[in-house]
Parts: structure tokens; sequence; C-alpha cells
């Protein structure tokens, strides 16, 4: 990944690179055969960085940093048409999130992809953050109070900085415009940003247990560009009492979810 929200620097992720051509003469089966496997388990898939799909951040085995790559072309509308053709209407979510350009979302558009919104993301100096805004939400959205990638929503808002590149100035004028936007004072503020989500027109709202849970940054599940501690938080049954069922449904209730 080039430099970003996370890490100046990029992200090196040591993965290699699909060879396109040699998929393509093989019918495309390989990614065939892979979401239909995935979706005898599940009945949607998100494509993580779907921009890649588009056009790919190519860099050197050899490099210390991801700074200085290249964008590749990706197999786009072909892998697409190949998966839409034997596997009929695809059930995808579009990770529509970074460095997107016009041709990354025509091509969403095209096959009929919902985009995603990050409401950690909305508040602040983001590109993005304008359209991660509730108010600006279209139908056709798949919306999260944060990811894997991000903080919980209580680690976020108790924390400084964190992992991003932001100066403690943006941090602080990104919080005040988030108790404006979202009338709040700060308490419960995983609560607040779940009723935000719900209140919305998305199509989908997906809150992370944690943030269900209120906990903090000690059940975040990943930090980007980092190795060796991430993906270890694990749920615990006594953790999820009946007030947090009884909760989240009153507010589903409350905006026809149910």
């Amino acid at each position: 990944m080039p430099p970003d929200y996370f890490s100046a620097t990029g992200q090196l992720w040591g993965n290699p690179l699909y060879h396109w051509d040699a998929i393509a003469r093989d019918g495309w089966r390989f990614w065939i055969e892979l979401i239909r496997g995935a979706l005898a388990l599940v009945d949607r898939i998100r494509l993580d960085h779907f921009r890649g799909f588009e056009a790919y951040w190519e860099v050197p085995a050899d490099a210390p940093t991801a700074e200085h790559g290249r964008w590749v072309p990706g197999p786009g509308a072909r892998l697409l048409d190949a998966l839409e053709l034997a596997l009929g209407p695809l059930p995808l979510i579009a990770e529509n999130l970074g460095v997107i350009t016009p041709e990354v979302e025509e091509l969403r558009h095209r096959f009929r992809l919902p985009g995603m919104a990050i409401l950690q993301f909305a508040f602040g100096d983001d590109p993005q953050a304008r359209s991660f805004r509730p108010h600006a939400y279209a139908r056709e959205t798949v919306a999260y109070t944060g990811t894997h990638d991000n903080d919980t929503v209580m680690g976020w808002w108790l924390g400084g900085a964190g992992d991003s590149v932001r100066s403690p100035q943006s941090v602080a004028r990104e919080k005040a415009f988030a108790r404006a936007y979202l009338d709040t004072d700060g308490r419960e503020m995983n609560w607040v940003m779940i009723r935000a989500l719900l209140a919305s027109v998305a199509d989908t709202a997906i809150a992370p247990l944690q943030d269900v849970l209120g906990l903090g940054s000690e059940a975040r599940m990943n930090v980007p560009a980092t190795t060796g501690r991430n993906w270890r938080w694990r749920f615990h049954d006594e953790q999820l009492r009946p007030e947090h069922g009884d909760r989240l449904l009153d507010l589903v209730r409350l905006y026809d979810r149910d």
C-alpha cells in the first residue's frame, strides 16, 4: 500500500503478485472456485482492497518501504464478468477505501457492488470524510463504526493519534467536530456511533462486537503495517450480557431494521 492514514512510508505486506494473464488463460478458474467456496460458508463477501482489481500498488521485493512503488492495471471487469457468468449476481461488498479513483468507482457501479463508509473516518482530514458522514450515505452502502484495521470506538475516542499520522491539533479538531456532528457530550461514544449508523439510510450497518461491548484499545483487532500482536483478541461468553442485546434490539426496531 502507498503512504496513507496509517503509515507515512506505506505498508509492505510481502504478498507475491498474481500472474493475471495466466489466471485469465485458465478461464479464471482459481478465482471462480475461490468465491464459490467462500459462498458455501457465508452469504456475502467483502472484497478487501477492491481498488486493486482496477489497479494495484506494485513494490520491488527488496524495497525497504512501500513509498516507491507504482500503480499497475488489475484484471478489472474481465475478472468480475467471469465471476458473474459463472456464479450469477455477485453478493460482494467492495472495500472502496483509500486512494479511490473514478475508474475504481465506475468498476464498482458497473457490477452493482455496494461500497463502504467508516464512521471513525468521518470527522477528520480523510479525503473521503464527507462521504462517510451518515447524512451523505447512499442506500447501497455498508456502514461500519470501524473495521478490523481501526481502533475500537472507545479506543479511538479516548486515545490520541494512535497509529495514524495525524497531529495532536488534527485529533483535537476531529473530536470537536464529532461532538458537534453527533450532538453528544462524548459519553458512551460507542452507542452514539452505533445509533448514528442504524438511523442512516445505509442498507447494512455493522458494529464490531468490541464496540457493542464498549471495549478500549486492548480489544483492537489489527494495527496496519505491524506484525506480532495482531488478531489476538478473543470474545468470552460472560462479556455479552442481556442488556447488550436489548439495547441493540431497541435501536433496530426504532429505525425499522427488524
